[in-house]
């Protein structure tokens, strides 16, 4: 189970309406669309790799991930399923989680991945969009009929536009979970029913790609996403084995935080690069930092992977930020300075 409540929200996109641009901001909580996966994980017995492979998850429904990023995550939650007895929960989750609206930048339709996923569980599965997402235009300005905008294996446009075979009446509203629309992933002919479950509550801020994408076997792919968790920023020490890491991570950490103190809004970044800034979630857009809160009490820190080197960025109470940095040996608290 995750230690701390985690929050996060979607980040904002220019969108444009009849051919007038204006700024369309598009919630949501991308941390609930694995929170049910990772229960039934939990449940199930799969230990840590339960948020590990539920935070790698669910950071792939921000813009900047590729088209393809989160089927591949879907995969890598299937693949874990099937070490842990072939658990029927994980796997429906996995195929609800991988038709989930991604957000979009331009509030035009997200395209959709062209290649066919690993697990058999997921073939003919797509994302839907969301109700605000232009249903004509593609992120990109691509008109439907061009590359990305016919789901892989179909050969006309989706009708009605912005379905899924979870929710195949069209688009969802938009910042909402398709888990909470439904418990029926829409497989084998399957009609969709509405969910009598309400929303979940665990929160987390992740926004790069999954990893183990390319992996081959199950346990590779479970492997390689537990050795490397999506939201990590690699520790600049290298580990000296034996757990020596921890250490390492405790004070990478550190200085990560101590960096972010210095940044405001109108900092200069690297694209797709997050950070903590004025104690909220940034990820860098266009050359610039776009903040998201986090929820009451918390606070943004960059933290200790305790099972890998590395560390990792989310919003958290200072107590914990500071009793998981202390927990590895590092000292003067959170920036190091005392």
């Amino acid at each position: 189970m995750q230690f701390t409540t985690l929050v996060a929200f979607a980040l904002a996109a220019t969108a444009s309406v009849h051919g007038v641009p204006l700024q369309k901001r598009i919630a949501q909580v991308i941390s609930d669309s694995t929170t049910k996966w990772e229960q039934a994980c939990d449940a199930a017995g799969g230990g840590a790799k339960c948020n590990q492979v539920a935070v790698a998850s669910f950071g792939t429904l921000l813009a900047a991930p590729g088209p393809c990023e989160q089927q591949n995550a879907a995969d890598n939650m299937i693949d874990l399923a099937k070490t842990l007895n072939n658990d029927a929960n994980m796997i429906k989750f996995a195929q609800i989680f991988a038709q989930q609206p991604r957000n979009s930048p331009t509030s035009q339709s997200v395209p959709y991945c062209q290649s066919a996923p690993r697990n058999a569980e997921l073939k003919g599965l797509f994302q839907c969009q969301f109700q605000g997402d232009n249903p004509k235009t593609f992120v990109g300005g691509t008109a439907v009929g061009g590359a990305g905008t016919i789901p892989f294996g179909m050969n006309a446009p989706l009708n009605p536009a912005g379905s899924c075979p979870a929710n195949p009446s069209g688009p969802i509203a938009d910042g909402s979970q398709l888990v909470d629309l439904t418990q029926n992933p829409g497989v084998g002919g399957a009609t969709s029913t509405p969910s009598t479950t309400g929303g979940s509550t665990g929160n987390s801020i992740v926004n790069t790609p999954s990893s183990g994408a390319t992996s081959s076997t199950p346990s590779a792919a479970v492997a390689a996403v537990a050795a490397s968790p999506v939201g990590a920023v690699p520790s600049t020490t290298p580990a000296s084995g034996g757990g020596g890491f921890k250490l390492s991570n405790g004070q990478s950490a550190q200085k990560l935080n101590a960096q972010f103190a210095t940044l405001t809004a109108a900092s200069s970044c690297t694209a797709n690069t997050n950070a903590c800034v004025g104690g909220a979630f940034a990820q860098c857009v266009g050359g610039k930092f776009m903040t998201t809160p986090c929820g009451s009490g918390l606070t943004c820190a960059a933290l200790p992977l305790v099972n890998s080197p590395g560390t990792s960025i989310t919003c958290t109470t200072t107590a914990d930020a500071k009793a998981r940095i202390a927990a590895t040996g590092a000292q003067g608290g959170i920036t190091g300075s005392g």
